[in-house]
């Protein structure tokens, strides 16, 4: 007996999304492409556009810094999302197990770092935004170099947090491997989609899911 080819076609499409759902079970989307429903922040930095939540501007400075927060916290996830450089700037970051500082425009908090600083590339690297404020865990300078895209083009993210432990990829390659030895250090706080003050900056945001 024959196969028809259209069914085999049919079954291999099916057997496709079937493996694709598994393997995304559990993640929920926390944007949904049109709102920024789910998120508080001042809607003169943070807007959605084309599917994108896009944070800052082209054609002027951006004060200081500002963040788009989750109005949910989370303590141990997984985190995914895509995100893109565009402008002179080139600092941004997603904040989690952070809050914002009362009466600030701050946060306090890990951060997953996006872009560069006067060292060279932060894409993946894990910082301690207004507490230690320094770089708690990065990768060699020169295999984050090979890893990232060019600016102006999506990279993809994923950052996992169990306990006193937090991992992080850049484009599937691991950038972060690091235990926190501090008791103190809150494992829960809300997520926070940052844009850095400084010069002319757009840092795009897509594809942000997170599995608990």
């Amino acid at each position: 007996m024959k196969t028809c080819p259209a069914l085999l076609l049919l079954l291999f499409g099916f057997c496709l999304c079937a493996t694709e759902k598994k393997k995304e079970e559990g993640f929920v989307s926390l944007f949904d492409g049109k709102t920024l429903d789910g998120w508080e922040g001042k809607k003169e930095f943070f807007r959605v556009e084309k599917g994108v939540i896009v944070a800052g501007f082209l054609d002027k400075k951006v004060p200081h810094n500002e963040f788009l927060v989750s109005n949910k916290e989370y303590g141990d996830f997984e985190l995914r999302f895509e995100a893109k450089l565009v402008g002179k700037g080139n600092n941004a970051g997603v904040q989690f197990r952070s809050q914002r500082i009362p009466n600030h425009h701050e946060m306090i908090g890990y951060q997953c770092d996006i872009g560069g600083w006067s060292k060279g590339t932060i894409w993946g690297f894990l910082y301690d935004e207004s507490r230690r404020r320094k770089m708690l865990a990065q990768a060699p300078q020169e295999k984050v170099n090979s890893w990232v895209n060019p600016k102006g083009e999506w990279n993809k993210l994923r950052v996992f947090a169990k306990g006193p432990v937090i991992k992080i990829w850049l484009n599937g390659k691991q950038t972060v491997d690091f235990t926190e030895s501090q008791k103190e250090i809150p494992l829960t706080g809300r997520l926070g989609l940052q844009i850095h003050g400084g010069p002319p900056l757009e840092c795009h945001y897509r594809k942000i899911q997170i599995k608990q």
